[in-house]
């Protein structure tokens, strides 16, 4: 039997899927990287979908016409069961397809590593099982999720941020923070635009690469959980 494939939307050319691709690899299953412009409306032919990340809202449709139909992928995935990840603006598209909110500029932003906290609901989730109850990410964000769905199930939050990582339905999550990013990718953000924000780049790198075993056990982790429940459906649907 072939490798459960997964497709993995890229929204912005900076916005790669990044170490997930080689983890997924290592899981048993193909990653099909493709651009937000060609994005399908519904997931059939892929075990699982990504969506990944970039710098704008999940309705800006006039900027990103492809949002609409990678909204209805999401909502068609919830719907059939399709397991599904979306990472920063695919949790905030995620949550906005189906019923949830998405402000922009809301809050702090979240720039470089931060902690976020495991709630009581996550136990027994298959996302994050086995995840430290708090552990750090590399977030790079300034909007939010301020309303999930009525049927969603928050999972996570930090200091500065209430949703960081939520289900819903029985197989799709949405994740604020980036596991995919590596502390390395920081050198390639703009040190100008974050000292505008009062945040020094070095001291922010260097947090990262201090953060950065625990980080990736965390975010190995949670692909590994990913790919689990990817092969589990896969198998169901072979049956």
């Amino acid at each position: 039997m072939a490798d459960p494939r997964v497709l993995a939307v890229r929204n912005s050319p900076t916005s790669g899927i990044g170490r997930l691709r080689l983890w997924l690899q290592e899981e048993g299953l193909t990653v099909v990287e493709i651009d937000g412009a060609d994005t399908p409306e519904t997931p059939d032919g892929y075990g699982g979908v990504v969506l990944l990340g970039g710098g704008f809202l999940p309705d800006d449709d006039i900027h990103h016409p492809w949002l609409a139909r990678e909204r209805r992928l999401a909502r068609q995935a919830v719907e059939d069961g399709t397991p599904l990840l979306g990472i920063c603006l695919g949790a905030q598209l995620l949550a906005a397809a189906n019923g949830g909110t998405v402000k922009g500029n809301f809050g702090a932003p979240e720039r470089g590593t931060c902690a976020v906290r495991l709630l009581p609901e996550a136990a027994g989730d298959r996302l994050v099982h086995g995840l430290p109850s708090s552990f750090p990410v590399i977030q790079n964000h300034r909007d939010q999720i301020t309303r999930l769905p009525s049927a969603a199930v928050r999972l996570a939050e930090s200091e500065a941020c209430r949703v960081q990582a939520f289900r819903l339905g029985a197989r799709a999550w949405g994740v604020q923070f980036h596991p995919e990013v590596d502390a390395g990718r920081l050198a390639q953000w703009d040190e100008a635009a974050l000292a505008e924000e009062g945040l020094d780049l070095k001291l922010l790198a260097a947090e990262a690469e201090r953060a950065e075993p625990a980080a990736v056990g965390a975010a190995r982790r949670m692909t590994a959980n990913f790919a689990a429940v990817v092969h589990q459906q896969a198998a169901i649907q072979g049956a």
